[in-house]
């Protein structure tokens, strides 16, 4: 069976995208790890003066807390300043799904080609020993083949990559590490935005969520999208599959020889639709699976090992 539909390709400018920004992990990104600063972005932009400023930082209970505070903001002024020229400079975002039939067969899934042809997509399985959760794997909410889904969700794959245009390298070591992050967390926020549309319009599996940003921040939509390198999918060379599964070239993306994507601000991974889909992590990974999932991605343990983290 061919994929549902061509690629989609979508482009994001800066203020598409601004409000889907997580400045929770902007500023943890800068060593400000605490999760009530993130909402330095609720609390400026219905009052950005300087006396709103101070109140909100005199809202934190200890000198310590305020100082953070108070680091939060002027993070946050110097990257919305930040954003505001970039947008000027033309920057943007750019993103690509592919809907393709799959189906499962034991921890892998095998989607279908646009040449008809079809490609295993290996993966591993959670090896803890709490006999109270399920060692899962992303291969469990895909159906097998034959089975009738007829809501269509549990028999189709989605893949995503999105990246965000470079700049000129600049001399300032502050200025530089702003603009990383914020062009990574631009790269976030447009994975988000088309996470969204996918959902609602173009895999459309659910048409009438009503998710406000925050909501979409706490993952409590239909569905799920692990990236490659996070916790789900931690073989960051999984890459390199998706190179060969659908056009990221053709967003500017190129592979370094560790798998690593080019532009920095790049993000890759699945989308799964079932509504049982939900994110895990894989943990330690034993020299027995390490072996059997070498040998399904065609290569070797030595190959893979130093992206793997083993018990």
């Amino acid at each position: 069976m061919p994929p549902m539909f061509p690629p989609i390709f979508r482009h994001y400018s800066i203020h598409q995208l601004a409000p889907y920004i997580n400045w929770t992990f902007f500023l943890f990104a800068w060593g400000i790890k605490g999760g009530r600063y993130g909402g330095v972005a609720a609390a400026l932009e219905q009052h950005d003066c300087p006396a709103c400023r101070e109140h909100w930082i005199r809202s934190f209970a200890t000198e310590a807390e305020q100082g953070e505070a108070r680091e939060a903001v002027r993070l946050y002024l110097d990257a919305r300043r930040r954003l505001v020229e970039l947008e000027v400079q033309g920057v943007c975002a750019h993103g690509l799904f592919a809907l393709f039939s799959a189906h499962a067969e034991a921890d892998d899934i095998v989607v279908h080609r646009p040449d008809g042809t079809a490609q295993h997509l290996p993966f591993m399985r959670q090896q803890h020993t709490d006999p109270k959760r399920p060692n899962l794997c992303l291969a469990d909410f895909i159906a097998p083949e034959g089975y009738d889904d007829p809501t269509h969700t549990a028999d189709r794959l989605g893949a995503f990559a999105t990246t965000v245009d470079e700049l000129p390298d600049t001399d300032d070591p502050y200025e530089r590490m702003l603009v990383q992050t914020l062009l990574d967390r631009l790269a976030e926020a447009a994975a988000e935005k088309l996470h969204q549309e996918i959902r609602t319009h173009l895999w459309g599996y659910a048409p009438d969520e009503q998710c406000t940003v925050q909501q979409l921040f706490a993952e409590e939509y239909q569905g799920i999208r692990p990236a490659v390198g996070y916790p789900s999918i931690p073989d960051q060379s999984f890459n390199f599959v998706l190179y060969d599964l659908f056009p990221m070239r053709e967003l500017g993306i190129t592979l370094t020889e560790n798998g690593m994507m080019r532009p920095h601000a790049s993000v890759s991974g699945l989308l799964f639709a079932h509504p049982a889909a939900r994110y895990f992590a894989i943990g330690a990974v034993s020299d027995e699976q390490l072996a059997d999932y070498a040998h399904r991605r065609g290569t070797t343990p030595e190959a893979l090992r130093k992206f793997v983290p083993q018990s």
